[in-house]
């Protein structure tokens, strides 16, 4: 499974605007409503709050890997957010976060669910493609950055 099936450039943002965990569930959900792939933003951003209460997705080293299951979904989506300031995100280390990786999937799909997030997981164990997406200028640069990191896994 590559990150970049689903994930494309489209819904890479170099800039979050939101400056709190809920505004920036949000502003990633907003993406795929935009996209027609979710069809109700504020129930999405329910289903990450209410997975957000169970244990934050704020994994540490300025990481956050939002999740969660909607009955309505067609496929597995995800949404790449960067925030240069960070926001806090009751991350297990304190850290302000600065990558998110937003993912949905359908309420079914158990399985490609856990290998999607195993998949984020393990490419951003590499500190060095971290700091790579921290440095970034743009949308395509940050797009080229984790097709290249994708491809050697």
């Amino acid at each position: 499974m590559n990150l970049l099936e689903f994930l494309p450039r489209e819904r890479i943002l170099p800039h979050l605007k939101a400056r709190d965990k809920e505004g920036v569930l949000a502003e990633l959900v907003e993406v795929l409503v935009a996209e027609h792939k979710v069809r109700d933003g504020r129930q999405a951003v329910q289903v990450l709050l209410d997975r957000e209460r169970l244990g934050s997705t704020g994994i540490g080293e300025g990481i956050a890997i939002p999740h969660g299951k909607l009955r309505d979904l067609d496929e597995l989506v995800a949404v790449f957010g960067r925030s240069p300031e960070g926001v806090e995100f009751d991350s297990m280390d304190g850290a302000p976060v600065h990558l998110f990786f937003l993912l949905m999937a359908p309420e079914n799909s158990a399985s490609t669910h856990l290998k999607a997030l195993a998949r984020i997981s393990r490419l951003l164990k590499d500190r060095s493609f971290r700091e790579e997406l921290l440095q970034a200028g743009s949308q395509e640069e940050l797009y080229e950055i984790i097709a290249r990191e994708d491809e050697k896994y």
